[in-house]
């Protein structure tokens, strides 16, 4: 939170007021075969605004969101924004302990979801401590839950009258995905959504003719990177129900699509689909990764096939980002890239002491889209963000001049027979086998080195390898022995979070489960 004497009103759902007045005709949003421009958008946004004052929701309100990828879900976004409450999106693949905890932590009031995850919800109603009400998005027999489409037509498409909203109210509470542990909520103000506005609109090259897709979850924070740009500039957002490589060329295609952000997985379903083509894709002028390292191997054929295009990202929800531009991969390809404006960078040993260029130590930040807190865990949030630098818990390098480069999670990081070993140099390897379309690399207990190493691996279609095969090749190349795997598994499918995370912790329980 800035300590400034003087607060500034800044409240993100002025974004699509001022795009509904001076950009009133253009094509906004699209979700599958709807179509509708700013001032249609508005009207319905502002529809469920007031729908929402009408039940009572005021200025720092909490709103859990229990959706998919939906229309709805998006307009509550920036209904929740105009009223200054706050929007709590939850992942849809949670069981009902999972949301029971959530809710609760986030002390949310309403819960707006529907008929599908309704029946999950039903078993904790009674153990919701805060929760007064149930809207659902579509028609339900259960008469005590309120219909989201009723009371939305009952009300107003005027603009709603609120509270003076200002720069340090919170805008969301994003919950991580839990890859490291239990799940926190990571609360994002007006004001650091309104500088992922503005820094990603100019760090990709948007303008208020772009088109932007977005085809993973909306409640992964990745979709903000482009949503809040997109609003800032008043241009056409594409949203996809559920990402399916094919039908995502195809919308590309056809849509003439320039901007995209995707997860590592989804850019190696794309590389690999039947309908792939240059042609496809060439009206996109950005191509981002986000949420996982990207391996070389795609890297350098997504750039080969599409060049001048790619982009990469490395980001903390909590609020610390750098990216590597288009015109930087070419001689930085292994880097994530470097800070954006008004943000400061350092690499530190466990001391927080600097480290020399070159040097591995944990990567931290500080910048204007920080946190304000994890929600009601002041002791968490003073462990991760010390004399205002937040602490990543990743660990990188610095070059010469200054670009950083990814090594690993600290908490992945292997330490076999007293050495550190990095799953990322590993996986690096593996990704190199023709057979393999995707890795994993995590640490195990091992009773004479302390831990050690093994590789999970999706295999291509209609290839098949021997997992002892797939080993040899992989421990004849690593560039040590102390990063020789000593287990290849090979599985239908990894173990993911909502956003597309590979839940290494998973893996984990998977291997155990299986010596057992």
């Amino acid at each position: 939170m800035r300590q400034n004497q003087e607060i500034h009103p800044v409240n993100i759902g002025m974004l699509l007021t001022r795009n509904s007045q001076y950009r009133p005709n253009h094509v906004g949003i699209v979700v599958e075969d709807t179509q509708l421009t700013y001032q249609e958008f508005n009207k319905s946004v502002n529809c469920a605004a007031n729908m929402l004052q009408n039940r009572g929701v005021e200025k720092g309100d909490k709103i859990a969101l229990v959706l998919p990828n939906c229309l709805e879900l998006l307009e509550l976004y920036w209904a929740i924004a105009k009223l200054g409450a706050v929007a709590v999106p939850l992942s849809t693949l949670l069981l009902s302990r999972g949301y029971k905890s959530l809710i609760n932590d986030s002390d949310a009031k309403i819960v707006i979801t529907s008929s599908q995850y309704m029946s999950i919800l039903e078993e904790i109603k009674p153990e919701l401590t805060d929760v007064r009400e149930f809207i659902l998005i579509d028609s339900s027999s259960m008469v005590e839950n309120q219909n989201y489409q009723s009371l939305k037509a009952e009300a107003s498409d005027e603009e709603p009258e609120v509270a003076e909203i200002d720069e340090n109210d919170s805008y969301n509470i994003i919950y991580s995905s839990g890859t490291t542990g239990q799940p926190k909520g990571i609360v994002l103000s007006h004001y650091v959504r309104s500088y992922y506005a503005t820094l990603f609109a100019s760090s990709f090259r948007m303008t208020p003719e772009s088109i932007i897709i977005h085809s993973g979850s909306i409640v992964f924070n990745g979709a903000f990177v482009t949503m809040m740009p997109a609003m800032l500039l008043g241009a056409t957002f594409i949203l996809k129900l559920k990402f399916d490589a094919q039908e995502f060329i195809e919308t590309v295609k056809r849509e003439k699509v320039t901007h995209v952000i995707m997860v590592p997985s989804q850019l190696i379903a794309i590389l690999n689909a039947p309908n792939f083509s240059i042609e496809s894709l060439e009206s996109l002028e950005m191509i981002c990764s986000v949420g996982a390292p990207l391996h070389m191997d795609v890297k350098e054929k997504l750039t080969q096939l599409l060049p001048n295009r790619f982009y990469e990202l490395y980001g903390l929800t909590e609020g610390f980002l750098t990216v590597l531009d288009k015109t930087h991969y070419a001689n930085k390809l292994e880097s994530v890239g470097i800070p954006l404006p008004f943000y400061e960078m350092r690499i530190v040993n466990d001391k927080d002491e600097d480290v020399p260029v070159g040097e591995i130590g944990e990567i931290i930040g500080k910048g204007p889209t920080l946190m304000t807190e994890y929600y009601k865990h002041p002791e968490l949030t003073a462990e991760a963000m010390r004399n205002g630098w937040l602490h990543s818990g990743d660990l990188g390098y610095l070059d010469e001049d200054g670009f950083l480069y990814l090594v690993d999670r600290k908490k992945d990081m292997v330490i076999s027979g007293g050495v550190n070993v990095y799953p990322k140099d590993i996986e690096e390897v593996v990704a190199q086998h023709p057979s393999v379309k995707e890795v994993a690399v995590f640490g195990v207990p091992d009773e004479k080195w302390g831990e050690a190493s093994v590789a999970a691996v999706l295999l291509r279609d209609s290839i098949s390898i021997a997992p002892d095969e797939l080993m040899k090749w992989v421990n004849e190349r690593v560039g040590a022995k102390f990063q020789r795997v000593k287990q290849v598994l090979i599985l239908d499918d990894f173990p993911r979070s909502l956003s597309g995370k590979i839940l290494k912790r998973e893996l984990r329980k998977k291997f155990e489960d299986g010596k057992q």
